[in-house]
């Protein structure tokens, strides 16, 4: 079976399950309908499976060989854009494979100051498929705010939390109240985050049949989209971004007997612990795929489920689609959220918006043909990506922890 088969059976599947767990509480079968939803549950995680199957056997298929064909399809529809054409004579042959007119076309900085070192390129088309590469992993990328800025000096945001100000009533011929307001500033600098070095053979620069762009930016994108997304979730702040489940505050602590579960009065209890005001501002839950497990078992007291799976189809030949949600809220995965278990801060809730990642520039790509490698029969690439990040208002986003015990 295709996985586009495969894909609109799960579409289907989950379009089911939304239809029942959105029925109205006069309208819910008891009886009946909790039956239906767990078949349709494991119907979905049957051709969840598949799906993955799938891809792992197409993984395999292409890197024996088959589906040559379509990858050079893929790679002559590239080529019709020519930034990308040269810079993947580039990657397959260095420097003096490109004359000086497309190195115009090409780089937006250049550096050959060290010959054997090939220089470095900074592309704008294929900067932004990196970026784009990025935001697969971990989920910060896709939740938080994030921009770009020419320098990477120290930046200072200005903050005001004005959620206890009121006004007043006087009377007549009497002085208003003072009442400034308080400002404070949120520091956001950058770091330099290294790839590390991907050394690839000859052989794969020198068949004309392989996307080598694809290759190269996607072995970059992964090493520095996880250590990005780790530092952003899990960062300390010292010598390194302030990390999101650093800077936030605590909204809810499950009660004794929770350390690897959730309930369903723990989650109502951390959504209210966001402002009101913030929870206007499309927030969503954060949490790793095992804490999503965890929550797939809760039901409320009448056994309709707390989380409803999403799908992407057409119907009728006009978009038809639901984010995956948790109490009628989006759900963002981030495995560098701690699993639940012993005083775990498993779960985050609120505007992520409020969290700011910020970019300098674009990403540098250095390639390496020195002795080393050469010796070796291979050619070595380098990415450099300078980020920062912070939350701005640290009661935008509240955290779920685990019992101690």
């Amino acid at each position: 079976m295709s996985l586009q088969i495969l894909r609109e059976e799960r579409a289907r599947i989950a379009a089911q399950m939304q239809e029942i767990a959105n029925k109205a509480a006069k309208d819910w079968d008891a009886g009946t309908d909790p039956a239906a939803y767990d078949k349709a549950v494991n119907d979905l995680d049957a051709v969840d499976m598949r799906i993955k199957a799938q891809i792992k056997s197409d993984e395999i298929l292409a890197e024996n060989g088959a589906g040559i064909a379509e990858r050079a399809d893929q790679l002559a529809h590239d080529k019709g854009k020519p930034a990308l054409s040269q810079f993947a004579r580039w990657l397959r042959q260095g420097d003096s494979a490109i004359s000086a007119a497309e190195w115009t076309t090409i780089r937006n900085t250049m550096s050959t100051t060290t010959t054997t070192e090939g220089g470095y390129t900074v592309q704008t088309s294929v900067a932004q498929t990196v970026i784009d590469l990025l935001r697969a992993y971990g989920g910060m990328r896709q939740a938080a705010n994030v921009i770009m800025t020419g320098m990477g000096n120290t930046i200072q945001f200005p903050t005001s939390d004005g959620t206890s100000e009121t006004g007043e009533i006087i009377g007549q011929n009497t002085t208003a109240t003072s009442a400034d307001v308080v400002f404070g500033a949120v520091t956001v600098p950058v770091y330099k985050f290294s790839s590390k070095i991907v050394a690839i053979p000859l052989e794969l620069l020198q068949d004309s049949m392989v996307d080598v762009e694809s290759f190269v930016n996607k072995r970059l994108a992964t090493r520095i989209g996880r250590i990005q997304n780790t530092k952003f979730t899990l960062g300390s702040g010292v010598s390194e971004p302030n990390g999101l489940v650093t800077a936030a505050s605590v909204g809810v602590t499950l009660p004794v007997g929770n350390t690897l579960t959730f309930t369903y009065d723990g989650i109502m209890d951390l959504i209210h612990s966001v402002d009101p005001a913030y929870r206007a501002m499309s927030p969503k839950f954060m949490m790793s795929d095992q804490g999503l497990k965890a929550v797939r078992k809760i039901k409320d007291a009448q056994s309709r489920p707390l989380f409803v799976p999403g799908y992407d189809a057409t119907a009728g030949g006009a978009p038809n689609s639901a984010p995956d949600t948790i109490a009628g809220y989006g759900v963002v995965i981030n495995q560098d959220f701690a699993v639940p278990g012993v005083s775990a801060k498993s779960m985050a809730f609120g505007a992520f918006g409020e969290y700011l990642i910020r970019d300098v520039m674009e990403f540098t790509l250095f390639r390496f043909t020195d002795s080393a490698y050469t010796k070796l029969g291979q050619v070595g690439f380098l990415a450099w990506a300078r980020s920062g990040s912070n939350l701005l208002d640290t009661t935008a986003v509240k955290l779920l922890v685990n019992s101690a015990t």
